[in-house]
C-alpha cells in the first residue's frame, strides 16, 4: 500500500482538487473481460463468511444514517435514494439486510429522515415486514408527504406513501405484474401533478413477457395505489424491435421539471434512448442518445465495441432540456455469454442540443481512436485520476467489480442557474488494502450547462474513508446552495457476490457546498483558460493528437509545442475560429519520444499543458 501517498493525501483538504493530465490503464488491464453477472430469479447471493472479531463502528461519522449487511444496492444504475423536499427536509432509503444474513433473506427498505436539524436514529428494522424486499426508490408526495417504491420478492412492486413526512405509519400496497409475470421488480418512482399526488412507477419483469426476455412496464396512480389509471403498460418503442431484453436497473427517471417528465433507458446491448412526456405519461416521444451496433442483444458472437455500461442518470433543466450522464465499458458476446471490460474508463456527458452518438464500434472509444466521437472535457468528462501526477495510472491488478467500468455509477444535478454537477464512483490510485484498490466518490461541475468543465474533486479522501470502498452514490435531483447525496461504504472493494467476506456496510449522507466545487472554475472572462482548453488526446501518442478549445465568442488561435529546454519544435499558424468547439492538431512526425509542452495562444492569453510522445 502506498502509505506515504496516503498520509500526504489525508493531511490535505477534505475535498481535494485535481487538474492534471489524463492517465490511463495499461492495454492489458483494459482488455480484461469479465462475464456479466445477471440476477436470476430464485438464485440469491451465496452466504459469505462473517469477518470475526471486527468492529467498524469506531470510525463512524456523524453523517452515517444507516447500515446493511446486504451490500448490493443496484445491478447497474442507481435509483433516486435521497430527496430534498421544499421545506428543506430530506428523506433517504436503501436496501437493508440484517447481520448474519448477507445473502439477502429478510432484507427490506431502510429509511431515515432529516427534519431540518438532525437525522433520525439509524433504523434497526426495514419498513416492510417481508421475507425479501428492497431496491427502493424515494420521492416527495402530496403537500407534505413522501413516497417510495421497492420490490417484494414474490408479489410485485411495493408502493409506500404517507401524508406527513418522517412520521406515522406507511400505507403499503402491492402492484402486481401482468398474468404470467406477477413478480415485477427493480422499480423507480417519480411524482407529478397538483401537490405531487400523481405517482409514476417503472419496473421490469423477472420472466419473459411481451416477446422479450424481460420487459419494461409503466404504471400510474392518482390515489396512492388504491387504483391504477395505467398499469403494466409496455412501450412499443421499447419492445421487440428495440431489444430482446430491458435488464434490471438500466433505466432512470428524471425529476420532472418545466412540464416535462422523462426517463432514460439503455446499456451495452440496446440503444440508449430518452422517453419524454409532456402530458403526465399519456403519450411518449423517443429520442436516441447512442445507437448500439448490436441493438437486439442476440446470441450471435460479436466484435467487441465500446458502449455504455448500463449505469447512468438523467436530469431536466428549467427550460425542459434533458441532460444525461453515463459511464463506459466494452461489450462482447462470444455466442454463449455476455462479457464486459471493467478496466475501460470514462464518464460521458450529453444533452439534447448535441447530436446522438453513432453506431460505430469506436464512437464511444475513450482512448483516442480516429472514429471516436468523444471530446475530452466536453463530452468525456470523468475518469480515474492520476492522483500522484506521475503520468501513469498506478492501481493493482484487482478492484471490486460491479458490472461497470473503472469509473461508474454517475449521478447528475442541474440547478436553476444551469450549473451542472456530476458525482461518480471511481477506482482511485493510492488507496488500496494490499489486494485491491478502493473506489472513491468524485465530483466535477460546469457553470454553463455542460459546455466546459472545472477541476476534479475527491469527495471521500478524508480520514474516515482511509480504508473505505465508496460506491453506489445516489444524488438528490434538487439542490439549494449545496448538493446532497448518499453512498455506501465498507472496508473491502467489491460486493459479497464476488466471494469477499461479508461485513457491515454504512449508508452515508453527504452535503457539499456548490461553492467548493465551483471555486476552481472562476469567472472565465478570458477567451481561453485552463478549463476551456482540453488536454491533448490521445495522450501519450505517436502520430496525431488533437486539442479542443471551447470558445464563447470568435477568436484567433495558434498552438506551439516546446521541448523540456524551451525550444519550439512544432507550431501552427494563427487561424480565426468561430464560437463553439475549435480543433487544433499536433503532429509528432520527426519528434523524439519524451515529455513536451503545448501552448494555445489567443492574443495575449496563453494556456500551457503537458503532453507525452511515445
Amino acid at each position: 500500500m502506498k502509505k506515504i501517498l496516503l498520509v500526504l493525501l489525508v493531511l490535505g483538504f477534505a475535498v481535494s482538487t485535481y487538474a492534471q493530465q489524463r492517465a490511463v490503464l495499461s492495454k492489458s488491464m483494459r482488455d480484461k473481460a469479465v462475464e456479466v453477472q445477471k440476477p436470476v430469479k430464485g438464485l440469491e447471493t451465496a452466504e459469505a463468511t462473517q469477518m470475526p472479531g471486527e468492529n467498524y463502528k469506531s470510525i463512524l461519522s456523524e453523517t452515517d444514517i444507516g447500515s446493511t449487511w446486504y451490500d448490493i444496492q443496484t445491478n447497474q444504475s442507481m435509483q433516486t435514494r435521497v430527496y430534498l423536499h421544499d421545506d428543506g427536509t430530506l428523506g433517504a432509503v436503501w436496501t437493508m439486510g440484517p447481520e448474519g444474513n448477507p445473502s439477502g433473506n429478510d432484507r427490506g427498505t431502510g429509511y431515515n429522515f432529516y427534519d431540518g436539524n438532525n437525522w433520525g436514529t439509524a433504523p434497526t428494522a426495514a419498513i416492510e415486514n417481508a421475507a425479501k424486499a428492497g431496491w427502493p426508490s424515494y420521492t416527495t408526495f402530496g403537500e407534505n408527504g413522501e413516497a417510495y417504491t421497492a420490490h417484494d420478492y414474490d408479489e410485485g412492486t411495493i408502493l409506500g406513501t404517507r401524508y406527513e413526512r418522517g412520521t406515522g405509519d406507511w400505507n403499503l400496497v402491492i402492484q402486481g405484474g401482468p398474468a404470467g409475470a406477477v413478480d415485477i421488480s427493480f422499480p423507480r418512482i417519480v411524482t407529478t401533478g397538483v401537490d405531487k399526488s400523481l405517482i409514476h412507477i417503472l419496473s421490469t419483469t423477472w420472466v419473459a413477457y411481451n416477446g422479450q426476455e424481460a420487459a419494461l412496464l409503466y404504471a400510474r396512480t392518482s390515489d396512492a395505489g388504491a387504483s391504477w389509471e395505467i398499469e403494466n403498460q409496455v412501450f412499443d418503442e421499447l419492445g421487440t424491435n428495440y431489444t430482446l431484453e430491458v435488464g434490471p436497473d438500466t433505466y432512470d427517471w428524471a425529476d420532472p421539471n418545466a412540464g416535462t417528465m422523462a426517463f432514460l433507458v439503455g446499456d451495452g446491448w440496446m440503444d440508449m434512448v430518452i422517453m419524454k412526456s409532456m402530458d403526465e405519461g399519456e403519450t411518449w416521444d423517443k429520442s436516441v442518445v447512442w445507437e448500439c451496433p448490436f441493438p437486439l442483444n442476440g446470441s450471435a458472437a460479436t466484435d467487441t465495441f465500446y458502449s455504455p455500461d448500463g449505469s447512468h442518470d438523467i436530469a431536466i433543466d428549467n427550460s425542459g432540456k434533458v441532460h444525461v450522464v453515463f459511464s463506459l465499458t466494452r461489450s462482447l458476446h462470444d455466442g454463449t455469454s455476455q462479457s464486459y471490460f471493467p478496466g475501460v474508463d470514462g464518464v460521458v456527458y450529453w444533452n439534447e442540443d448535441r447530436p446522438a452518438f453513432s453506431n460505430d464500434i469506436n464512437a464511444l472509444n475513450p482512448y483516442g481512436d480516429p472514429a471516436s466521437e468523444l471530446v475530452e472535457d466536453y463530452s468525456l468528462v470523468g475518469w480515474s485520476q492520476d492522483v500522484d501526477n506521475n503520468g501513469s495510472l498506478d492501481i493493482l491488478d484487482e478492484w471490486g467489480y460491479y458490472n461497470t467500468g473503472l469509473s461508474s455509477q454517475p449521478q447528475i444535478i442541474v440547478d436553476d442557474m444551469n450549473q451542472v454537477f456530476i458525482v461518480y464512483a471511481s477506482v482511485t490510485e493510492g488507496y488500496d488494502n494490499g489486494t485491491a484498490n478502493y473506489r472513491h466518490i468524485w465530483a466535477r461541475s460546469s457553470v454553463n450547462g455542460g459546455e466546459w468543465w472545472g477541476e476534479f474533486h475527491d469527495l471521500t479522501n478524508d480520514l474516515i474513508n482511509l480504508f473505505d470502498e465508496c460506491a453506489f452514490p445516489s444524488a438528490a435531483d434538487r439542490s439549494d446552495d449545496n448538493i446532497y447525496f448518499t453512498y455506501q461504504a465498507d472496508h473491502t472493494p467489491g460486493a459479497s457476490e464476488n466471494g469477499i467476506s461479508a461485513e457491515e456496510n454504512f449508508t452515508r449522507f453527504v452535503t457539499i457546498p456548490k461553492a467548493d466545487l465551483l471555486s476552481s472554475i472562476g469567472e472565465h472572462n478570458d477567451l481561453i483558460s485552463a478549463s476551456t482548453v482540453s488536454q491533448n488526446y490521445p495522450n501519450p501518442f505517436s502520430g496525431v493528437s488533437n486539442v479542443y478549445v471551447v470558445l464563447d465568442e470568435p477568436a484567433d488561435l495558434s498552438l506551439e509545442v516546446t521541448n523540456l529546454i524551451g525550444q519550439i519544435v512544432y507550431q501552427t499558424p494563427v487561424q480565426h475560429y468561430s464560437a463553439g468547439k475549435a480543433e487544433l492538431t499536433v503532429r509528432a512526425n520527426g519528434l523524439e519520444s519524451g515529455v513536451y509542452f503545448y501552448t494555445v495562444r489567443s492574443g495575449d492569453k496563453a494556456v500551457t499543458k503537458k503532453m507525452i510522445i511515445e
